[in-house]
């Protein structure tokens, strides 16, 4: 069973930056899309970012694009999610999640059922 584990968040003021990092149990995950999700207080999960398997197809959702930048390492198992210019608004618990059925082109759209692995999800908070 592949775990994926998420760290780097934190309290923030706006306008400042994070950085999240999502660990792979196994180097499983290596060949597939991996994507960023969040959700906030009150509201649905949603897409934020995914990255393909070589790093050479990356989506954003139009309200973080310009500003966050996702990124892997496979030689860590890692993929990561750069935050700047942080709003208020991306206040949310994040998650990584990974799935070797869903190609990078449909996170965006995808039902979160689709997706079968998920992390635990870390707080990131911006204060205005």
């Amino acid at each position: 069973q592949v775990q994926l584990v998420e760290s780097g968040g934190g309290l923030v003021q706006a306008g400042g930056s994070l950085r999240l990092s999502c660990a792979a149990s196994d180097r499983t995950l290596n060949s597939f899309a991996m994507g960023w999700f969040r959700q906030a207080p009150g509201k649905e999960r949603e897409f934020v970012a995914v990255i393909n398997w070589n790093g050479r197809t990356i989506y954003y959702s139009k309200s973080v694009k310009g500003r966050f930048t996702i990124s892997r390492d496979n030689a860590k198992k890692t993929i990561y999610l750069q935050m700047d210019s942080l709003e208020p608004e991306d206040t949310a618990i994040y998650y990584c999640a990974a799935d070797p059925r869903v190609a990078a082109e449909e996170y965006g759209h995808v039902k979160e059922s689709s997706i079968g692995y998920w992390g635990q999800g870390t707080q990131v908070t911006v204060s205005s």
